[in-house]
């Protein structure tokens, strides 16, 4: 363990890792919740992210509007976020706000509101937000293609939530499932900056100690059954431009396969990292990637993307791929799917690993530039997973092999792993 990193267990269970980085006056905040969509329950889609919202609307000793003038005042900044496997809020400000900043966290763990008009108002935010989604077309391909990939795993909810659950959903429904979930024994509180790791234990003590533990949350038993066969799915809409979607499913962060396949996404279409805070908002390095040769070199596709991240339970490893004006998606897919086959029949070579196992392990140094970055890490895998797996992120990566490369290659780039997804505008045919 990072000697720089200390961690402890108030007696309510709440977990409290402190990282000190004495390279300037800052301090980042992150108090992570282990509940995210996977967690949901059919008729309650949506809620986490939806609780999500509601806790920024103010406390019993927090009025709404001065939530964001408590960080500002110190010259900080403040966000929060919902996914499948977790919620999270964050403050990041100079270190004479961290007193203000745990107070926050302390105040949005035990009193949120939930005014009843709030409910309602964020009900249309929420919904507006869903139906923007729905308007992108190649996010509504996405959505649809994680619901198809999966028959029975609460992965296949969008994180957002289907439109009959937001329309229906009380407020009695989102205050209990707060209620239910914001408890210390769910919690992990990261504090990462430029402090004392004695004093912030005893100033997380003082704002979150007395709070109760409560009952341990129900956790997801459910496995997703092995798909035997690939499917299809085509969404015609008004637009202007088609886009390929080809998911496969993929290891858990936790399975020793995920290092392999994180090195073989970085050979088909560039290094991305493991931060899904930070590692996206940087287009990865693509000229040799096979697929970018595949598709955007020979003029079939505008851009190439994909997706391996690190999940508590199985998900997807996701391709995307934006058509060319006047390409049809068949001569896309076909290309595409060349030279998939080609590296699970032939496998990689050992120029190709070499440059995937450096690009990687510079982006690792680059998802930790900053206090906030480093705080999001921390948090994300005590989560999600296990700090082990961060911490060693670049020991495994460096003991990736290329037959580790090659058999994953072959064991998950199968046809029968696969759902396909198609956007053609309306009136395309796909030829």
């Amino acid at each position: 363990m990072d000697s720089n990193m200390t961690s402890t267990v108030l007696d309510n269970g709440l977990r409290v890792l402190v990282h000190e980085v004495h390279t300037a006056p800052l301090a980042s905040v992150w108090c992570w919740y282990k509940v995210g969509s996977k967690d949901e329950v059919t008729g309650l889609t949506g809620v986490s992210h939806w609780v999500e919202h509601m806790n920024f609307k103010g406390t019993t000793n927090i009025p709404r509007d001065q939530v964001k003038g408590i960080i500002e005042k110190f010259g900080g900044s403040w966000n929060g976020y919902t996914w499948i496997d977790q919620t999270t809020y964050m403050e990041t400000a100079s270190t004479a706000g961290l007193d203000r900043m745990l107070f926050i966290e302390a105040e949005r763990m035990a009193n949120c509101l939930y005014d009843p008009e709030d409910c309602e108002s964020e009900r249309t935010v929420i919904i507006s937000e869903l139906q923007g989604g729905e308007n992108d077309p190649d996010n509504l391909l996405e959505q649809e293609v994680i619901a198809a990939a999966y028959k029975v795993h609460p992965y296949r909810h969008p994180t957002i939530g289907w439109l009959s659950d937001l329309q229906t959903m009380t407020r009695d429904d989102l205050y209990q499932y707060y209620r239910h979930n914001y408890v210390p024994n769910n919690a992990t509180v990261v504090v990462v900056g430029d402090v004392d790791t004695a004093d912030v234990f005893r100033r997380v003590e003082e704002q979150f100690g007395s709070i109760p533990t409560g009952p341990t949350p129900r956790r997801v038993r459910v496995v997703e059954p092995e798909q035997l066969g690939e499917r299809r799915v085509e969404v015609s809409r008004p637009g202007t431009t088609a886009y390929l979607k080809l998911a496969y499913h993929a290891p858990a962060v936790g399975d020793p396969d995920f290092f392999p396949m994180l090195v073989l996404d970085a050979i088909l279409t560039g290094a991305k990292g493991i931060n899904v805070w930070s590692s996206f908002r940087t287009a990865p390095p693509q000229r040799s990637a096979r697929l970018y040769r595949a598709l955007v070199e020979s003029r079939l596709a505008s851009s190439i993307g994909a997706g391996l991240l690190p999940t508590e339970h199985p998900f997807l490893y996701l391709i995307s791929a934006t058509a060319m004006e006047g390409v049809g998606l068949r001569d896309v897919e076909s290309a595409a799917t060349e030279a998939l086959n080609d590296v699970a029949k032939n496998g990689i070579t050992e120029r190709e690993l070499a440059k995937a196992r450096n690009q990687l392990r510079a982006r690792l140094v680059f998802e930790n530039d900053s206090v906030t970055n480093l705080g999001h890490q921390l948090g994300y895998f005590q989560t999600v997973a296990s700090l082990d797996i961060y911490q060693h992120a670049a020991t495994r990566i460096a003991a990736v092999t290329e037959s580790d490369v090659n058999r994953v290659a072959k064991m998950y780039l199968r046809s029968d792993r696969r759902t396909v997804g198609w956007f053609n505008p309306s009136g395309g045919d796909g030829e």
